[in-house]
């Protein structure tokens, strides 16, 4: 079954892997820069938030592949409904912790856009910037989550999803 929100998820990890490469780009000035005497200001900044960016918007695109580490360790020990009455009850706890980790996320950001929160590095970036990212990453999570809950309910199985234990564990 295809998700409708496929696309959201592919765009997000595309998103990931952009801030990747920059990432890379960041750390190979950064080498360049101790080889050859030069220095950009808050290159150390920069690649830390290049890194908290793509780890945020990847999230998601990797929960709806069935990539992340996932609790069919203890779910497959179990059968019948309490096996379907544990998943609902781990994914509804799944999507209430990131639904308030998405929501104190953008009241992060937003307070810091409010208040022209800069950094204290020597960058002095504006902190809502590189906190929009993981804003942004943490309710596409979130979504992810309550698509994959309301799944369940319905008795359907995702894609990456498999009454084994995932290849991934």
């Amino acid at each position: 079954m295809r998700s409708p929100l496929e696309p959201l998820y592919r765009a997000s990890l595309w998103l990931a892997g952009l801030f990747m490469i920059a990432l890379l780009a960041t750390i190979i000035l950064s080498i360049l820069g101790r080889q050859f005497n030069f220095y950009i200001r808050g290159i150390d900044s920069y690649a830390g938030y290049f890194m908290a960016a793509a780890s945020f918007l990847a999230l998601a695109g990797t929960l709806a592949k069935g990539d992340h580490i996932r609790v069919t360790l203890v779910i497959s020990r179990f059968a019948g409904k309490s096996r379907r009455g544990l998943e609902l009850f781990c994914l509804a706890l799944a999507v209430l912790i990131s639904g308030a980790f998405a929501f104190y996320s953008v009241k992060m950001a937003w307070w810091s856009y409010k208040f022209n929160d800069i950094s204290t590095a020597n960058d002095a970036t504006p902190l809502w910037i590189p906190q929009l990212a993981m804003a942004l990453g943490t309710v596409i999570f979130c979504i992810a989550f309550v698509e994959e809950l309301v799944l369940v309910l319905r008795g359907k199985k995702l894609d990456g999803q498999s009454s084994e234990i995932s290849h991934t564990e």
